[in-house]
């Protein structure tokens, strides 16, 4: 095969987003600690959901606790959180459309489990206790569910994750993606950029 062809020949538009977006989803779990399953990768590229999207597979009360989970994980601060950029209605779509049915019942086991510890705690739902309360019942599940495969807890961070670096808002404010650049210039002062570090 000639040098030309190697270094030259063109790549298709749909394929290069393809192999950026799975680029970014790996960095992105790589930096949050979350190992991505090959299937979820494939399906996420296919997948999108909007904040506000109606429910596919879980009742109202489950999406509330899952919006409540969610922005446990990735919370708001000076930039958007997990219910801002649409987690819970992405969550929503990967169990109802592209989850087995056995991990579906992890998952919902694991919902009636949050609840359950924070009622025993607290005598109060997940959703209605402090982020304190909250942040100390999710690690307690985190600490549990260390050295086992497939958890809740590993569902729950992971979809969280990926929904999130793959919401477009987070492509355009937080991680500042241009679909079309202009020259690239390696070395500028920050200040000539609008003063924002893309892994701020």
């Amino acid at each position: 095969m000639s040098q030309r062809t190697l270094s030259s020949a063109p790549v298709q538009p749909h394929l290069a987003d393809t192999m950026t977006r799975r680029a970014a989803l790996k960095r992105a779990a790589l930096f949050l600690g979350v190992a991505l399953t090959p299937s979820l990768i494939a399906n996420v590229l296919q997948a999108a959901a909007v904040p506000g999207a109606k429910a596919l597979f879980l009742s109202s009360a489950q999406l509330d606790l899952v919006t409540a989970i969610a922005e446990r994980i990735l919370p708001r601060t000076d930039t958007p959180g997990a219910s801002d950029v649409g987690v819970p209605a992405f969550v929503d779509l990967m169990l109802g459309k592209y989850s087995t049915e056995s991990e579906r019942q992890v998952f919902t086991a694991g919902l009636d489990e949050v609840n359950a510890a924070s009622l025993a705690a607290h005598a109060q739902s997940f959703v209605k206790v402090s982020a304190e309360q909250q942040d100390a019942i999710l690690m307690r599940i985190a600490v549990a569910s260390q050295k086992k495969d497939k958890t809740f807890f590993h569902q729950i961070k992971e979809l969280t994750v990926v929904g999130y670096f793959t919401s477009e808002i987070v492509g355009r404010t937080v991680l500042h993606y241009d679909p079309v650049p202009g020259r690239f210039q390696g070395c500028v002062p920050i200040s000539e950029v609008g003063n924002v570090l893309w892994t701020k």
